[in-house]
């Protein structure tokens, strides 16, 4: 069975007791952490996938000296991932180049990069989210010049779409995303169910889940981080338990500690 849950205010920490698995390191699995541990849980910082420079180099150099030289009206970034290739690069975005972020997570890397956001999905932090205000940010313009950075196994739904609608595409391959072999003392964990949750925060986490950990515990919690990366995880035949109505860490989080709050 698969419980959703709305945004909760309680304060309290209805996850003493709970030890949490974070597949993700980084600044993102520090705050997660730090979010778990306000909560009362005792969170597992087990990163499960990492990220490699992308096989076609000379592909993207040439698109990001584009993107310096004014070639494309927009540019669309999906991830954060996504925005710390642009930072190795130091890539410079022209001053007549706008700037689409699929989700406020992606938005705040960019800010925090020194990059500026021109649009960011009012409610669905989606590819299908953008796309659904596509035409009202850009007041019907098409076709436009724009350049789509993504992850080697991204599923191309928002070039399609904007193809679809008549603009000028350019999808480069910005990065790709490699499994990471967990601790063996956690994999332990997990198999005689001494962790109360697994996080799964994307389609490539699931699938080390379901590669690293097996059939999971029915004791031990599967909490996808939105409907999308549920569907993903389905699909690879890993058990979903739990759903964040919303893509964020925040909203798995409020999720999670609803759930405990309710056993």
């Amino acid at each position: 069975m698969t419980w959703r849950y709305k945004t909760l205010s309680n304060p309290t920490k209805p996850l003493a007791g709970w030890r949490v698995l974070v597949p993700r390191g980084g600044p993102w699995g520090d705050h997660v952490a730090a979010d778990l541990r306000s909560r009362g849980a005792q969170p597992i910082v087990a990163p499960m996938i990492n990220f490699a420079a992308t096989d076609n180099a000379p592909a993207l150099d040439a698109a990001l000296a584009r993107l310096a030289d004014g070639d494309f009206d927009w540019m669309t970034i999906t991830s954060a991932t996504t925005v710390d290739v642009l930072s190795s690069h130091r890539a410079v975005v022209a001053p007549g180049t706008r700037i689409a972020a699929v989700g406020e997570t992606t938005a705040a890397a960019l800010i925090a990069a020194g990059y500026r956001v021109d649009l960011v999905p009012a409610e669905d932090n989606s590819a299908r989210g953008l796309l659904a205000e596509w035409e009202a940010a850009t007041q019907g313009v098409v076709p436009l010049r724009i350049l789509t950075l993504r992850s080697e196994i991204a599923k191309p739904l928002l070039t399609e779409g904007l193809r679809r609608i008549g603009h000028e595409v350019e999808s480069v391959v910005a990065y790709r995303t490699i499994g990471v072999p967990v601790d063996p003392r956690v994999v332990a964990d997990v198999a005689a169910g001494k962790v109360q949750a697994l996080l799964v925060t994307s389609g490539s986490v699931a699938e080390q889940v379901q590669a690293q950990f097996g059939p999971v515990p029915e004791t031990t919690l599967v909490a996808c981080i939105g409907p999308r990366t549920a569907k993903d995880a389905a699909a690879l035949g890993l058990r979903v338990d739990l759903v964040a109505e919303a893509p964020s860490a925040e909203a798995l989080i409020e999720a999670l500690a609803h759930f405990a709050e309710l056993r």
